[in-house]
């Protein structure tokens, strides 16, 4: 098989083929403390779920905005805007927050690095809808599921158990650092990609940036599809984000270590990674909203109560890593969303990633702020049939997300 013929079967765009590797080894800096970060903040005396919503809301904002961003600003500005942020709040996070163990300044910090990941990782996929056609878009943005998850979940993850146990937890947040710089040589430097929208209106009114950052913004109340779509992205990874807080201490409980955790975690998201390119694929030859609506909605509600009560069921380390699988690979049946929203507007595309991104980020907060409220009134089997019923209902939500006739 030539070259031609791999990218034109897989859906990876030849064009953009170094900005997924940027993208990958980026979120490899960002996903180290994923499995650890909860538990040892927890040590200090800390409330880990607190510093996670707080992260989880600048997360929110910056997803929401990277994409009217990207389009007012241009791409590679803004995720070199995104870069920076990064730097800066994991200097402060690392340098001064572990440093001195101070609780404000860690809140703070790592509220800065929330800003700054999505306006990079986020900003690459408003490029994939600029230089992608429609009828392969589902299977460019499954790639890119591919190479986000696959840094942030499992290489990021499986690297930083081997980096926390060889060089100690404040030395392993300064390497993320690095990652970051690789990623951004990769994405802005050696990718050379035009960022040209190739489907822009050329009928479309002119708005000065300013005018045209607020127009995007609006979306939400120009396009209600667009929202349902936004808020079906929020659940798609509310329960990924609750379980980060909750499931170290939850399976801890029932004598797994921290290493072995991070195995399941970094194990499971393998199948992840491999099934957002099987989904983005079946999303364009079934049907998106089919797609989102069967293996998304209704197979994680099965998917996530089975993997909490593996360990009840059967305290069984392959049978929890199964489980777990399981839930991940329904997890990526939410992919084709990433190419059903923007197919439901003519124009303002890069506003409707926007309205995904903002779902993305708000479940960052939304699945810590969950496990916070209802930790106490319900504990975590709560939790997890809560998570259970809003996978439910984005698959009642999907049925509605339609395209114009």
């Amino acid at each position: 098989m030539s070259g031609n013929d791999f990218f034109n079967r897989t859906g990876l765009p030849k064009a953009l083929t170094w900005g997924y590797l940027g993208v990958l080894i980026f979120m490899m800096g960002d996903g180290l403390e994923q499995t650890w970060l909860s538990r040892y903040i927890t040590e200090q005396g800390f409330n880990s779920a607190t510093l996670f919503s707080i992260y989880g809301i600048t997360v929110a904002i910056s997803s929401w905005l990277s994409g009217v961003i990207a389009e007012t600003f241009g791409v590679k500005r803004t995720m070199l805007v995104g870069f920076f942020l990064y730097l800066v709040g994991i200097a402060g996070f690392a340098g001064i927050g572990m440093a001195r163990m101070s609780w404000p300044v860690l809140l703070l910090t790592y509220a800065i690095k929330g800003l700054g990941y999505p306006l990079f990782a986020y900003t690459f996929m408003v490029w994939i809808t600029y230089r992608v056609e429609k009828q392969k878009l589902s299977s460019a943005q499954g790639w890119f599921w591919f190479v986000f998850t696959g840094g942030l979940n499992v290489l990021g993850a499986y690297y930083g158990v081997w980096a926390v146990r060889h060089f100690g937890v404040i030395p392993t947040l300064w390497t993320a650092l690095v990652f970051a710089l690789v990623g951004l040589v990769f994405a802005l430097v050696v990718n050379k990609s035009d960022e040209t929208n190739l489907f822009a209106d050329p009928d479309a009114p002119k708005t000065n940036k300013i005018a045209g950052l607020f127009r995007g913004l609006g979306i939400m109340g120009r396009e209600p599809k667009v929202l349902m779509g936004g808020i079906v992205r929020v659940i798609n990874t509310t329960s990924q984000f609750a379980f980060v807080v909750f499931m170290p201490l939850y399976m801890a409980t029932f004598g797994l270590t921290d290493a072995q955790w991070a195995s399941i975690w970094g194990s499971v998201f393998m199948f992840n990674i491999i099934f957002n390119l099987i989904f983005g694929i079946v999303g364009d030859k079934i049907g998106c909203r089919q797609t989102v609506q069967w293996f998304g909605g209704v197979g994680c509600a099965v998917t996530v109560l089975l993997f909490y009560y593996s360990p009840q069921i059967l305290n069984n380390y392959w049978f929890i890593l199964i489980c777990g699988a399981l839930w991940c690979i329904m997890l990526a049946g939410y992919v084709p969303l990433s190419a059903l929203v923007p197919s439901l507007v003519k124009s303002d595309k890069g506003a409707a990633v926007s309205v995904l991104n903002l779902g993305a980020g708000a479940a960052s907060f939304v699945g810590p702020l969950i496990v916070r409220i209802l930790e106490k009134p319900v504990g975590y089997e709560g939790i997890a049939w809560t998570l259970a019923a809003l996978y439910i209902i984005s698959a009642i939500m999907t049925y509605f997300i339609r395209e114009a006739e």
